[in-house]
């Protein structure tokens, strides 16, 4: 199957990739700063290339844009590239005011033939960070460790 490059930022988390998606002007490249200052790794901002391997749809940075990030009335950052991670959710700015309590399970896409859960996040202005992390936490997908790039448990 041929690589999906999608519209979107991306993360990578405790070996686990966190997609951040809405139209331009959103707050991606925000949200995907807030959690590079708590740890996290870049992955893409603004694109990122998606491939399934096995059971597992993988993140990893486009070719031309690969450790680079755009942060708004600073211009273009060089950041070190996070390795290539599994989707474990994906966050959609931008929409409707998400629910306050999302229902559960969360809803599925499938991208390339894997499910990936979906949840509507508005980053507001109180802890964007902590809360995106909290969403993988809570309704991202797991996996074992042959699946996971960074060969973390």
């Amino acid at each position: 199957m041929n690589d999906i490059v999608m519209q979107a930022s991306a993360v990578s988390i405790g070996g686990r990739a966190l997609l951040i998606e809405g139209p331009p002007g959103s707050g991606k490249s925000s949200l995907a700063l807030a959690l590079v200052d708590r740890g996290a790794g870049l992955i893409g901002d603004d694109a990122v290339t998606l491939a399934r391997t096995g059971e597992a749809l993988i993140a990893s940075p486009p070719p031309r844009i690969d450790g680079l990030m755009e942060v708004r009335g600073v211009g273009l950052v060089r950041l070190p590239a996070a390795p290539p991670a599994p989707v474990a959710l994906i966050l959609t700015l931008g929409g409707p005011a998400p629910a306050r309590l999302p229902e559960t399970p969360l809803p599925m896409r499938v991208i390339a033939g894997v499910a990936v859960p979906v949840l509507a996040f508005d980053p507001g202005t109180i802890a964007p960070g902590p809360r995106a992390e909290w969403a993988l936490r809570e309704h991202g997908l797991a996996f074992t460790a042959a699946c996971r790039q960074d060969g973390a448990p």
